[in-house]
């Protein structure tokens, strides 16, 4: 039973973190071209076209949790994206500059130190454990998805026979 409950709230938690995510973005498309430039890890080529996809991307993966649908694959996705947001801020620590990541929102160059990387990469590794919780438990309540779809009832306990 807590298993259940533990999974419906890793499934809405991560879809509010990707839903507000995109939609941050979605609404102010001028400065996530502006955050996607800032990490300088990108040809000017694809600037654009990645600050222009990636918000509908999250709020695409967010939609699909928020409705239970493909659970599991969703919450994979969201790894590897997770994986993905990590690994490019620890290649902008690494190269001494200094941004705000622009993940809710913002971004570009911003006097941040270590510690601000730091809390930015555990905040990302909390949202990975909740995928990762979804990848192992993907069944909760409330799914519209047939493979994700479970109830809150506690099953009947088996009679032993006699």
């Amino acid at each position: 039973m807590w298993i259940k409950i533990v999974s419906l709230l890793a499934r809405l938690s991560l879809a509010g973190v990707w839903l507000v995510s995109g939609a941050l973005k979605v609404a102010d498309p001028a400065q996530t071209v502006i955050a996607v430039r800032a990490y300088q890890l990108l040809p000017e080529d694809l600037v654009r076209p990645v600050a222009n996809t990636l918000p509908f991307f999250e709020i695409a993966l967010g939609l699909l949790l928020l409705i239970g649908l493909a659970v599991r694959v969703t919450a994979s996705v969201s790894a590897v994206l997770l994986l993905v947001l990590i690994g490019v801020i620890v290649s902008v620590w690494a190269r001494g500059l200094s941004i705000d990541c622009g993940c809710f929102g913002g971004g570009g160059v911003a006097d941040v130190n270590g510690w601000d990387y730091i809390r930015e990469i555990l905040r990302d590794v909390g949202f990975l454990a909740l995928a990762a919780w979804l990848m192992v438990f993907p069944r909760t309540p409330f799914a519209l998805g047939l493979r994700s779809r479970t109830t809150l009832s506690v099953t009947p306990q088996q009679t032993v026979a006699q």
